[in-house]
């Protein structure tokens, strides 16, 4: 499978509005799943319109392997059906009045494979994804998650070099979209397809993705595996948009400080003297710890005193919400917990937890060698 270079691809639709997607330079590897992942808007889905020959670039160029198939400056533009990509749209976009089989073999009848083949293509496929008992059903007679699994099947028939995943699941409940994941993780990892995935929801690609490109207002904020993108956000934007329940954010500049900001800044002025340009810390849920007894404090951890405002069950886990210095704080704990709305208790956190950002809201590295220097990684 070919890699897919993006550089300095910009797309502009013209008058006085901001581009929808601006300097972008991005690598897709051989067999990666890669996720585009922000907030609606943000330019992923231009991105992967740009990528399948679907939407023209205003600047910049595309190359997949050694050819390029979008360049402005050198005035090439290979149609989408020139491509061999696949596409796969958040509507499945069927035929209605063609059975399952003629669905999924659709794409080898307008390429003339022979029939022995196609018959063999179509037979593997459909038994892959589970929908071989439905071939002569239509697909009104499907529900969404197997029209999911047929819209799928017809892409995966042709052998295509790269898959492209418009928010192929945003449209089904969420125990078919639990199922659907597992199904294209196992697909992903069986046909080693070049897969390039938009979504929303952070969930999804953390569960997805083998890289995942974080994008806000058209520009590329972050990439990397789901865990440097989770553990070592770059900026604040990939900070808050990652994480549920998300990240606790402390400012420590400015009229958003507060009592907590002063508090942490006064443990950081002690502790880490030398750091400097520290304008708002981040502190994961799962990070803050929470106990009646200020004994169990961890030696140089920030502490300070909390009222627990609630306590939510989510099944698995517990969400404390706590107050302290007149801030909102949340926690997270998987066991149940043993204390009860209206407590007071002691907070505390140890300094590799927390994720220190600047003044322009990007990621402080000196910060991070300070709170958790090489030999307590």
């Amino acid at each position: 499978m070919p890699t897919i270079n993006l550089r300095n691809v910009e797309k502009s639709y013209g008058g006085n509005a901001a581009n929808a997607v601006s300097d972008l330079d991005l690598e897709i590897g051989d067999g990666e799943f890669m996720c585009l992942l922000g907030p609606s808007g943000c330019g992923k889905t231009t991105t992967l319109r740009m990528i399948a020959g679907l939407e023209h670039l205003s600047g910049g160029e595309i190359q997949v392997g050694e050819r390029k198939v979008d360049s402005v400056h050198a005035g090439i533009f290979i149609p989408p059906e020139k491509r061999e990509m696949g596409l796969v749209f958040q509507s499945y976009a069927l035929w209605p009045h063609l059975t399952i089989e003629r669905n999924t073999d659709f794409g080898l009848r307008l390429r003339k494979v022979p029939k022995a083949e196609r018959e063999e293509r179509v037979e593997k496929v459909m038994r892959t994804l589970g929908i071989e008992q439905y071939r002569n059903r239509y697909p009104s007679q499907l529900s969404g998650g197997q029209q999911q699994r047929v819209a799928l099947a017809r892409m995966l028939a042709v052998n295509p070099e790269v898959l492209l995943l418009d928010e192929p699941l945003s449209n089904l409940d969420a125990r078919l979209r639990l199922e659907m994941r597992a199904e294209l993780k196992r697909l992903h990892n069986e046909f080693k397809t070049t897969i390039v995935f938009v979504t929303h929801d952070q969930w999804e690609a953390m569960t997805l993705a083998t890289t995942i490109a974080v994008m806000s207002e058209g520009r590329l904020q972050q990439v990397g595996t789901p865990n440097d993108i989770y553990d070592r956000p770059a900026n604040r934007f990939v900070a808050e948009f990652v994480g549920n329940p998300p990240i606790n954010i402390l400012e420590l500049e400015g009229a958003a400080s507060n009592g907590l900001g002063k508090a942490m800044r006064s443990y950081l002025s002690e502790r880490f003297p030398a750091l400097h340009d520290i304008a708002s810390l981040g502190v994961r849920p799962e990070a803050v710890r929470f106990t009646t007894d200020a004994s169990e404090v961890r030696e140089g951890s920030f502490s300070a005193p909390a009222h627990v405002a609630g306590i939510l069950p989510t099944g698995g886990s517990w969400i404390i919400e706590m107050v302290t210095h007149g801030h909102k704080i949340f926690a997270v704990t998987h066991e149940s917990p043993d204390i009860a709305a209206g407590a007071d208790v002691t907070l505390w956190i140890k300094p590799k937890a927390l994720h220190a950002f600047d003044g322009k809201g990007n990621r402080n590295e000196s910060a991070d060698a300070a709170f958790c220097p090489p030999k307590a990684r």
